[in-house]
């Protein structure tokens, strides 16, 4: 199946323009909006996402029956998927930060609405904003790629991944996580990162006691 492609040049977020035409009716499965830069772009707990011309930002809109926990691992899987298929090696943060070299080069916001489910992919292909907390970098950085063929390929990815088990896609995320089996933060403790059960919770260890948690971040 194709996609419905929106191009526009600057808006202020392509996840508020895709939420505006569920609200008003105008959405449908399969529908990819994209914009070449946005004045107020955002990632997950309402951070700004800089977004400056050169990168790839799209918001991909799918018709849903119920709420699925476990979607963003197989976004993330299908973003690594994509950069490897150009030749470039990634890594995994939970959930679905995507990492080359320990360096965050794409983001994801998956939001609910209606009867539709809206996943907001953000990758640093030309630029890369510096952020505080955590170091960013870019594709260019490691190879020339092409913004038509790069989102060409995650469309590719995400119809791979999107359909598979969960097992599969669970499998696949844990060799492709950052940090697994090692010790990392989480809520100012050092963990071991375990990774992901069956349900999709993050599984840490404490000495002897297991953590199971879905909505945390961690430190690596």
């Amino acid at each position: 199946m194709s996609y419905k492609l929106i191009s526009l040049n600057k808006i202020p977020s392509t996840q508020t323009y895709a939420h505006e035409l569920i609200v008003k009716e105008n959405a449908a499965d399969r529908t990819v909006v994209m914009a070449e830069s946005q004045s107020a772009g955002r990632g997950r707990y309402r951070r700004t996402w800089v977004s400056h011309h050169g990168n790839l930002y799209t918001s991909f809109i799918y018709a849903i029956e119920e709420r699925d926990p476990k979607l963003s691992y197989a976004v993330a899987v299908a973003i690594a998927e994509t950069l490897i298929s150009f030749g470039i090696s990634p890594n995994i943060k939970w959930p679905n930060d995507i990492l080359i070299d320990g360096k965050k080069v794409s983001g994801v916001l998956i939001e609910y609405a209606k009867d539709f489910v809206i996943v907001g992919i953000g990758i640093n292909i030309k630029t890369n904003p510096k952020v505080a907390k955590y170091e960013t970098t870019k594709l260019n950085n490691y190879k020339e790629i092409n913004k038509s063929e790069l989102l060409s390929s995650l469309m590719k990815f995400l119809d791979v991944w999107l359909g598979r088990d969960f097992l599969v896609v669970r499998k696949r995320w844990m060799e492709l996580a950052a940090g697994l089996n090692k010790i990392i933060t989480h809520r100012g403790r050092s963990v071991e990162l375990i990774g992901i059960n069956e349900d999709g919770a993050l599984v840490l260890r404490n000495g002897s006691e297991y953590i199971m948690t879905y909505g945390d971040e961690i430190s690596i």
